[in-house]
């Protein structure tokens, strides 16, 4: 079995090219959407330690007036 990062990057590739079905290592992998293929790459890339840059970051400015 493959580790995750070469999965993740799997996955990836058939993100990319608009593919919902692909064969990786002999097993054919069909997804019903697209939302269902990010679900499962936040997955494997938690597993593997990456991050892939879907979590939503807020910054908020504050001041004061004066010293």
């Amino acid at each position: 079995m493959a580790d995750a990062a070469t999965q993740l990057q799997a996955l990836e590739d058939a993100i990319a090219s608009g593919l919902l079905r692909f064969t990786f290592e002999g097993k054919t992998h069909e997804y019903r959407s697209l939302d269902d293929m990010l679900r499962v790459r936040e997955i494997l890339a938690r597993k593997a330690g990456v991050a892939t840059g879907g979590g939503i970051v807020r910054t908020v400015a504050a001041y004061r007036r004066g010293t």
